[in-house]
């Protein structure tokens, strides 16, 4: 695959203000792209990855594992492969459904019960890539727990003030298999791209 001359020169600038070297070459190719679609070099030292797990993924993706987005404009950014998003299915009207959290009722957003519809459409082996909705992230998270999911890769990171860090950190505590960043940098075009690596990975025959 040829790149357009302005990515090979956004790159070449990337790799002056930036030294990957000391990354193995999935995790290298992850963090560069994420940077490469943000120019922000100063998230590439939060990323968190483990290569044993890229290269998983890769393996899955290259099998045609589905990849699942929490919103229309992270699915939107994720090329080479269709990517579902179940949001739309879910009615903007509330149903009543709350939860306890920090000692009282909260609803459930519309990302967590567009989450559970994804996972009961694909409960194993799915590519699940969260970059706007902390809730989505908790909710898969909880959805793991109760044994109803069992994800071939989370891609998370989700932006904000309020939950992003936390939902984060409670998925490195989780064990499952992912890709994510500490502190509440992140958003839809990070997440996009860090799947759009793995995947330009796969269709391409490297890295497995």
């Amino acid at each position: 695959m040829t790149a357009h001359p302005i990515e090979q020169e956004s790159y070449r600038i990337l790799s002056e203000r930036l030294d990957l070297s000391g990354l193995p070459p999935l995790s290298r190719a992850v963090v560069a792209r994420v940077v490469h679609a943000t120019a922000d070099v100063a998230l590439a030292g939060t990323m968190v990855l483990d290569e044993a797990q890229l290269r998983s993924a890769v393996a899955m993706l290259r099998d045609g594992a589905p990849v699942v987005a929490d919103v229309t404009m992270v699915a939107a950014g994720i090329t080479g492969r269709h990517a579902r998003c179940f949001l739309d299915r879910v009615p903007r009207s509330g149903t009543g459904d709350e939860r306890e959290v920090a000692g009282r009722a909260a609803p459930v957003t519309r990302s967590a019960r567009a989450m559970r519809l994804a996972a009961a459409a694909h409960p194993v082996g799915a590519v699940f890539v969260i970059g706007c909705a902390p809730s989505a992230l908790v909710e898969l998270i909880s959805l793991a727990r109760a044994g109803e999911l069992d994800p071939g890769l989370v891609i998370a990171l989700p932006v904000g003030f309020v939950g992003a860090a936390e939902s984060k950190s409670a998925l490195r505590a989780s064990g499952l298999p992912a890709i994510s960043n500490a502190g509440e940098r992140g958003g839809s075009a990070a997440a996009a791209a860090a799947c759009n690596a793995l995947i330009r990975i796969a269709e391409e025959g490297h890295g497995a």
